[in-house]
């Protein structure tokens, strides 16, 4: 086994790093404060616009698409050390880079899906960063957890489709700039299980749409995601040309969507975890209690070494499952990409809770980033779908093998 990251990703290795180091990371605080005082969390900031403008200067842009057509070409395994490195600040580079959720999964979306007409009309502003896009899929009335109960209605009217129905958590549809949502619904509520689902295209604009909250994460705006938003859908109606695929195949195309977004947000959460860890052991060394530093306390360094362990296992396991959907696709990885998604999270969780033990009452304030991290990492235990699912479908694949 070569565990070697080829020429052109230790090249772009190098060059995010010095994104991060260079323009990213001193620029955490101004956002903070632009944001603040605009008086709207999910408001946009003057400085995350210029750090878009400088990462395209870098060609650090679209990184996470392996088709050349629209993205940089680069394969799971060579995307997913330039994922964790995004993750070490992700309220700010992974849009940076045009490669934040749920752009990037609804851009995988339209680019094998799409129409002709849709990729011109929505793919080619979302690559190049002009607006932001979200994805409606979870419903406040119905456990979302299994996808074949929402009850949207998307119902065929002559030349167009009406849509009716309530979404929450809808990822993006906070930010200012989103234009699109990628809303899905049943078509046929009596066809098999898996058929009565499609997706369509809707205008955030289209007459029938209202958002009616923001959702907060334990507090946080999580506009590093665009917000989430509750959206009521009430008499909308689109152009029949707006249906992704054909009716019925929305089921398909939101598991084909889904499984990479699930290994985009385990490469993060690795970024997450390294960056809780440096800042533990920062920590760990310049602060003094009873006479000694932290460094020197049994207990902090069974922390230290445990997150290096739990790193170590994670990375493995997400760099297997790349490799794995490079070679043999999607589908042949669908066991470790449950895998991933079940440990990942976990781990991270416990990595940012240790370093937040270890600065005490500022690792919960705003005076570092640990509490946001730790708010994303929990939240992911229940995002793209809840440990409990993922555990037990992983149990029954690994009880078929043995029938």
């Amino acid at each position: 086994m070569n565990f070697q990251f080829d020429a052109r990703t230790e090249k772009l290795r190098a060059r995010l790093t010095a994104f991060l180091d260079e323009c990213v990371y001193p620029a955490e605080a101004v956002h903070a404060e632009q944001v603040a005082a605009a008086g709207d969390p999910w408001s946009r900031s003057p400085v995350l616009e210029e750090l878009k403008a400088e990462a395209r200067r870098r060609d650090l842009w679209n990184l996470f698409l392996p088709d050349p057509r629209y993205g940089a070409g680069l394969t799971n395994l060579q995307y997913a050390p330039l994922a964790e490195l995004t993750g070490r600040s992700p309220h700010l580079a992974p849009e940076a880079v045009n490669c934040a959720a749920p752009d990037t999964g609804n851009m995988e979306l339209l680019a094998e899906f799409g129409s002709e007409a849709q990729r011109e009309r929505w793919l080619r502003p979302l690559l190049d960063g002009e607006i932001r896009s979200a994805f409606c899929m979870t419903e406040p009335e119905v456990a979302s957890s299994d996808a074949t109960n929402i009850a949207t209605r998307i119902t065929r009217d002559g030349e167009e489709y009406l849509v009716d129905g309530r979404k929450w958590w809808s990822s993006g549809a906070m930010d200012p700039r989103c234009e699109l949502l990628i809303v899905m619904g049943k078509t046929d509520p009596d066809a098999d299980r898996h058929r009565q689902q499609s997706m369509i295209l809707v205008p955030r604009d289209t007459p029938g749409v209202t958002v009616r909250r923001g959702m907060t994460v334990f507090g946080y705006s999580d506009a590093s995601h665009g917000g989430h938003a509750e959206i009521d859908f009430t008499g909308v109606r689109v152009p029949a040309e707006n249906l992704v695929g054909a009716e019925g195949t929305g089921f398909a195309i939101a598991q084909a969507r889904l499984g990479p977004g699930r290994i985009h947000h385990c490469m993060r959460l690795i970024g997450m975890a390294e960056r809780a860890l440096e800042l533990l052991c920062r920590r760990a060394n310049q602060r003094i209690a009873f006479g000694r530093p932290l460094a020197e306390q049994g207990v902090v360094r069974e922390w230290i070494a445990e997150s290096r362990v739990r790193i170590e296992q994670a990375r493995l396991l997400v760099l297997k499952t790349a490799w794995l959907m490079d070679t043999v696709g999607n589908k042949g990885a669908h066991t470790e990409i449950q895998a991933i998604k079940i440990a990942t999270p976990a781990m991270a969780e416990w990595v940012i809770d240790k370093a937040i033990q270890g600065y005490g009452g500022a690792g919960v304030s705003q005076d570092t980033p640990l509490a946001a991290l730790w708010a994303q990492a929990r939240t992911l235990r229940l995002a793209d779908g809840p440990d409990e699912v993922h555990r037990s479908s992983l149990a029954k694949h690994e009880l078929r093998r043995w029938l």
